[in-house]
Order: structure tokens, then sequence, then C-alpha cells
């Protein structure tokens, strides 16, 4: 491979790929995009992230990069001089959008598995509420980050926008499938004037699946869930 060629082994699905996949679009970086089956994985896969053996890998040259976040990182220092910066400027910015981002990966993709894994409708409601009091702490995260402008990065896009956006279609779809409104206008308001800024980007508009694959893939997952559930 030549030096400097961009190759990323992904799942369509997957927020973590989809993050990625943002950031090398609002970079402007051209990179050849191979999706993997994550339950039947590949010895391309195996090879370049034999440690966890899950997406995404950026292969850059010879260097392999595994983890969403440490590659975003990774993707914006490398490239620095393309663009704004994603990360913040100071020590104390950079820490406190690095909190966030764990507290998203810690928190909301759990909360939308328990979601699709509920078996009755008190287990349903008890992670919609979940779901609602996590939401409601990022709101509380943008109010504090975006400092009165469109996003927690300021004016343009950041880390912390990227890390969430990649949810957006996502909470879309665990909306529909849940029949509940998580994205609450009425308990997160400026999440969700956030999430229609952020939807219009075009690094988003270029990365995330529609609501409806989302959808049909996530029930698809209730089904085996379900099955796995019923036979135990």
């Amino acid at each position: 491979m030549a030096e400097g060629e961009l190759k990323l082994l992904g799942m369509w699905a997957s927020p973590f790929v989809i993050r990625v996949r943002m950031m090398l679009e609002e970079k402007g970086l051209s990179y050849e995009y191979i999706e993997q089956d994550v339950f039947n994985k590949s010895e391309l896969l195996l090879k370049h992230n034999p440690t966890y053996k899950k997406v995404p890998v950026l292969i850059h040259g010879d260097r392999d990069i595994c983890e969403s976040l440490v590659i975003l990182e990774y993707i914006d220092e490398n490239w620095s001089g393309i663009g704004a910066p994603v990360l913040p400027e100071t020590p104390y910015e950079r820490a406190i959008a690095r909190f966030w981002a764990a507290y998203i990966e810690d928190k909301l993709l759990l909360s939308f598995i328990g979601i699709l894994r509920a078996t009755t409708e008190e287990a349903k409601a008890e992670k919609i509420a979940e779901t609602h009091t996590i939401l409601e702490m990022l709101e509380g995260a943008f109010k504090k980050c975006s400092t009165g402008k469109g996003f927690f990065g300021g004016d343009s896009i950041g880390y912390l926008d990227v890390t969430l956006g990649s949810y957006l279609t996502w909470i879309k779809a665990a909306e529909r499938i849940s029949g509940a409104k998580l994205l609450d206008e009425t308990k997160m308001p400026l999440l969700v004037e956030w999430g229609k800024r952020f939807l219009a980007v075009d690094c988003a508009k270029k990365s995330l699946p529609s609501v409806e694959r989302l959808e049909k893939h996530a029930r698809g997952l209730q089904v085996t869930i379900w099955k796995v559930v019923s036979a135990n």
C-alpha cells in the first residue's frame, strides 16, 4: 500500500464507523471503504485489529488505528492543516469534550439496545426514561460547550458534534420502533435544534444511513434478540 493511502474497515449501520466517515468527509480525505461482516470476521479485520477484532479500523499506509474516538483524534491531528480543528484549542476544553464523548460511548448505545431488548411495556418504558435522562444531560453539555453558538464545537462542527451526530438517525429509528419521542423539544430544545443543524451539514448528509434503512435493520435485530430470549 502506498504511504498515506487510506482504507476504512467498517459496518454501514455502526455509529462508531459513521462518525469516522463523517470526519473523513469533513476533512475532504479520499479513502477506500471496505464493508465488514461483524458476525463472520474477515482475515483483513483480524489482521488489522487482532486485539479487539471489531470495526472501525483506519488503515493509513502501514499503520492501523482502532477505536472510533482514537481515530477521530488521529485524523484531526494528522491532517491539522485541512479545515477547522475538530478538537477544542485549550487543554481544559479538550478534557471536557473527551469527558462527554466518553459519556456518550458509555450510555447512549446501551440505552437503544435496552429499548430493542425490552420484552414488556414496563421494561420498554424504563429504558425510554433512561434515554431521556441521558439526552437531558447532553442538553446541558451542549449549552456549556457551545457557548450560545450553533454546534458543540462553536461556529463549526467539532469532536462532540461528530460523536453524538453519528447517532441522530439511530435516534429517529428508535423513536419509530418504540413509539416514543426520545429527542423531545419540550425537554431538550437546544439539542433538537442542534440536531436539525447537524443533519444539514454536508458530512452528515453524505455519511448517515437513512432512518428507514436503520429501522429495518433494528427490527431485524429485535427478531434475533427475541428468538434468543425465547430459547432460554
